[in-house]
C-alpha cells in the first residue's frame, strides 16, 4: 500500500504543478469568483448527486455517508476544461487545467473521520473595451481554497450522521488599465483581497431495505453562512505606453479598511433508489441563500443577487459486480443532468448553467480501488443584454486507492 500512496502523491503534485489557470470565465468578476465543483469524480460523473453512500468511496459533499466508510480512501482529481466565450459578434476558445481535490477517510468502527483539500472559488477573466477615445482593460486572477475535516458516526444499520469543518482561505487580484486619447499617460488600479474564515455543514444519511432488494438512501444536509475576513490592499499608478508594453512612472499605496462578508447558506436534501453493487438512480434539491459580495476594486451596480435552486438527476448502473472473468462487466457506467440558478442577475437578466455529464468507474487493483474518467458539456449565461454565452466541455479525472487499515491481528 505504501507504493500505492506514493504514487498518489505523485500524481497529486504533477497535477498542482501543471493545473495553473482554475478558470477564464467573466463571471468570476462578480465577487469571489465562480464555485467549482466539490466533489470526487465519480460523483461528479453523475452531475454532482452525493446521495449514494457506500463502504468504499469518501464522499466530500456528504460527510454523513463516513458512517458507512469500510476502507482507508485515498483520493486525488484534476480536469481539463475547453470553453467557448462568445457574445453576439464574436466567440473565444479558451483551454483550462484544474486540481480538483485531495483527500484521505479513514474508518474506525462506527465512526469514520477524513480529512483533504480542494478549491472552493476561482477567479480569471480578461474584460476590454475600446471606445471612440479610450481604451480599458479588467483582468483578474486568484479564488478560495478549503482544507476541510469531517467526521461520520453510523448511529445503527439504517442512520448515520456527519459534520464537517473547513477553513476557506485564498486571495483576488485585479488590475484595472485606462487610456485615453489625448492624454499622455495611463492610470492603472492594482487590488488584492487576501481572504479567510471558517465554515461547517452537518449531515444525515437515512438507508432502508425494501422489497425485492432494493434499497432506499435519503440525504439532508445544511451549511449555514460563514463569515469571511478580506484584507484590502490598493495600488494606484500612472503608466506610459510604449507599443503593446507600458512602464511605470509613479505608483502609491492607498489605505483600504478590512471587511467582512459571508458566503450563502446551503441546504440540500435527496433521495435514490437502487440494488446494490447492481444499478441506482437519485434526485437532489439544494437551495443557497441570497447574499451580496463586495469587490474592493469595482462596485458594478449591473448585478442583483438573489436565491438560488439546483436540481440535479443521476445514476450509474453496473453490468456484473462479481464477474471475476469479464473486466467491461465490472465497469461502473454513470450518467447525470444539472439545472443550476447562478443566483446572478446582471443587466435584468438571471445568469443559468446547465449540464449533462458521463463517466466510468474502472476498477484498479485490490480492495475494490478504482479510476474514474469523466466528461461534461454545459452552458452558462446568454448572449442577451450584451452579455456572454459559456459553451463548456470538462474532462476530468479522479484515481481513488483503498485498503485495509486497523485490523485486529490474532495469535494462537
Amino acid at each position: 500500500m505504501s507504493k500505492q500512496i506514493l504514487i498518489l502523491f505523485a500524481v497529486f503534485f504533477t497535477l498542482t504543478l501543471t493545473a495553473q489557470d482554475k478558470t477564464s470565465s467573466p463571471y468570476s468578476y462578480y465577487g469571489v469568483g465562480t464555485p467549482t465543483f466539490n466533489g470526487t469524480a465519480d460523483y461528479r460523473s453523475m452531475e454532482g448527486l452525493s446521495v449514494d453512500a457506500d463502504s468504499t468511496r469518501f464522499n466530500l459533499e456528504n460527510p454523513a455517508a463516513l458512517g458507512k466508510l469500510q476502507l482507508t480512501s485515498f483520493t486525488v482529481g484534476a480536469s481539463q476544461s475547453f470553453t467557448t466565450l462568445k457574445n453576439i459578434d464574436q466567440e473565444e476558445d479558451i483551454r483550462n487545467t484544474t486540481f480538483d481535490y485531495l483527500a484521505v477517510a479513514i474508518p474506525a468502527g462506527k465512526f469514520s473521520f477524513g480529512f483533504g483539500l480542494l478549491p472552493k472559488t476561482s477567479v480569471g477573466y480578461k474584460l476590454e473595451e475600446t471606445g471612440d477615445d479610450f481604451q480599458s482593460r479588467f483582468t483578474g486572477r486568484g479564488g478560495l481554497s478549503n482544507v476541510f475535516l469531517s467526521a461520520g458516526y453510523r448511529i445503527n444499520k439504517n442512520l448515520s450522521i456527519g459534520i464537517e469543518g473547513g477553513y476557506n482561505y485564498g486571495n483576488v487580484q485585479n488590475e484595472n488599465l485606462l487610456f485615453q486619447e489625448d492624454i499622455q499617460y495611463g492610470t492603472r488600479e492594482k487590488n488584492r483581497s487576501d481572504l479567510n474564515g471558517f465554515n461547517f455543514k452537518l449531515a444525515a444519511h437515512y438507508e432502508v431495505k425494501l422489497k425485492k432488494n432494493l434499497r432506499l438512501q435519503t440525504l439532508v444536509s445544511y451549511a449555514p453562512k460563514a463569515k469571511l475576513t478580506s484584507k484590502n490592499k490598493r495600488w494606484l499608478a500612472t503608466l506610459e505606453q510604449s507599443g503593446s508594453s507600458q512602464s511605470v512612472i509613479s505608483e502609491n499605496e492607498i489605505s483600504l479598511e478590512n471587511t467582512n462578508f459571508y458566503t450563502p447558506a446551503n441546504l440540500r436534501i435527496g433521495a435514490g433508489i437502487g440494488k446494490f453493487q447492481k444499478w441506482m438512480v437519485g434526485i437532489e434539491y439544494q437551495n443557497i441563500g441570497k447574499e451580496e459580495y463586495t469587490n474592493t476594486s469595482f462596485s458594478p451596480d449591473n448585478i442583483e443577487y438573489k436565491k438560488a435552486n439546483v436540481y440535479r438527476l443521476g445514476g450509474y448502473f453496473i453490468p456484473n459486480y462479481n464477474d471475476i472473468t469479464n473486466y467491461f462487466n465490472r465497469i461502473t457506467f454513470k450518467a447525470g443532468l444539472r439545472y443550476q440558478e447562478t443566483g446572478m442577475n446582471i443587466n435584468q437578466e438571471d445568469i443559468d448553467e446547465f449540464g449533462i455529464s458521463f463517466g466510468l468507474g474502472l476498477p484498479a487493483g485490490k480492495y475494490m480501488s478504482n479510476i474514474n474518467l469523466g466528461v461534461e458539456y454545459g452552458q452558462r449565461g446568454t448572449t442577451s443584454a450584451g452579455l456572454i454565452k459559456e459553451d463548456f466541455i470538462n474532462v476530468f479525472i479522479g484515481v481513488t486507492l483503498n485498503d485495509r487499515w486497523f485490523i485486529q491481528r490474532r495469535y494462537r
